[in-house]
């Protein structure tokens, strides 16, 4: 038999991932996530998830999720232009709509499917993409599915914005510009209003992907465009259900005219049968929970900022964050790894980030605080980063 499918050439990856030191298997969580987990059969303060209002495990949310199952079953058994549409998917548009403050909201089955949806759908050839060369993977995959060209400016440098969108002009038909609200492993805002008001200048579209700004930015969670007051002036304003709504999905908000578009080509939504109703009962009642108070935000800035402070007087490199996510800034791969196992192994769950999902020697632990997290634990967390940080010498 041929050793083809001995699959060498993955093996000798595999060993290459091992000698770098950035080799890992995939953690198990027993237990619902939460500001504590089980984690490989430990009780651990978890600084590593998403969750950042605490909803995931929410009573509330438990409660509308089983309603959603019992009235409309466990999935929804088609794409949503057969028969997978249920009213509830149609509740969930029309609640974010309110809640963002649009006149429309398309949803998709997750964040990633949403730019993988609807840049390609939204644009063509004789068109071009100009991205800030810090945006999400999946912005990245979106924009290689579409056949327009491609162009990048750096990171929140509004001159070299400017450059690329007076030299794109006259060549193109439709500009589309593209940043993260959010930038999720620095966890700086982008220059919104800036963006704005240069796409408005060279006649071009804004796209803001707001996977880190949904829940956690402007009021009680409405996100960066809230944030900057600049409602009706970004045309596509992505969101996420994933990670602060506690549930999964993603959605776009804008116009009617991009739903009605988006309904017949975003192919996510042609091609993959849509949320199961559990997901969209429980993102319905956090959007309600959101609309009817700023409790859970404000909980979440007090937190960050809490631990922030206490973080920089124990002089730790925190970079330039501008939002609960706290990178703690190590360097090298292998140390980052080894920085990261050794909280793990003293009670603090903190995932390692390195390249290439950052820089070269930008090693960092990211730290998520969320709104369930008590000043206790933050301060556990904390000692443990102290003590750990002291015996590597990084402190």
């Amino acid at each position: 038999m041929s050793n083809v499918h001995e699959l060498n050439f993955l093996k000798e990856k595999i060993q290459e991932l091992k000698d770098q030191g950035v080799y890992r298997k995939l953690p198990v969580l027993d237990s619902p996530t939460g500001p504590e987990v089980i984690l490989n059969g430990k009780r651990v303060i978890n600084l590593s998830s998403n969750n950042y209002l605490g909803f995931a495990n929410h009573e509330r949310l438990r409660k509308a999720a089983i309603k959603a199952v019992e009235e409309y079953g466990a999935g929804s058994g088609a794409v949503r232009t057969i028969i997978g549409n249920m009213k509830i998917h149609e509740d969930l548009e029309k609640i974010l709509s309110e809640f963002k403050r649009e006149e429309a909201v398309f949803v998709y089955q997750s964040g990633f499917n949403c730019n993988a949806g609807t840049i390609q759908a939204i644009t063509e050839e004789g068109d071009i993409i100009i991205s800030d060369e810090l945006n999400h993977a999946s912005i990245i995959d979106g924009s290689r599915l579409s056949k327009a060209d491609r162009a990048i400016y750096k990171h929140s440098d509004m001159d070299s914005l400017e450059k690329v969108l007076k030299e794109s002009r006259k060549k193109y038909k439709n500009i589309l510009v593209i940043t993260d609200g959010v930038f999720s492993m620095d966890g700086d805002i982008a220059k919104l209003p800036e963006i704005v008001e240069l796409a408005e200048k060279y006649d071009a579209m804004t796209y803001v992907d707001d996977a880190h700004g949904s829940g956690v930015l402007g009021e009680s969670g409405r996100g960066t465009v809230d944030h900057f007051k600049l409602h009706n002036r970004v045309d596509f304003s992505i969101g996420t259900l994933s990670k602060a709504i506690g549930s999964v999905g993603g959605y776009v908000a804008g116009s009617q005219t991009m739903y009605e578009w988006l309904s017949h080509r975003a192919r996510p939504a042609l091609f993959s049968t849509s949320l199961p109703p559990a997901a969209v009962g429980a993102s319905i009642e956090a959007i309600k929970m959101l609309m009817e108070s700023t409790e859970y935000t404000d909980k979440l800035w007090d937190n960050a900022k809490y631990f922030k402070e206490k973080m920089s007087q124990s002089g730790f490199d925190i970079g330039n964050s501008q939002t609960p996510i706290t990178p703690v800034i190590i360097g090298e791969e292998g140390k980052t790894m080894e920085f990261s196992r050794k909280l793990l192994e003293n009670g603090v769950f903190v995932s390692g980030i390195v390249f290439p999902t950052v820089p070269k020697n930008t090693g960092r632990v990211r730290c998520m605080v969320t709104a369930a997290h008590s000043k206790e634990q933050l301060d556990i967390a904390v000692e443990v980063f102290n003590k750990v940080g002291r015996e590597m010498g990084l402190i």
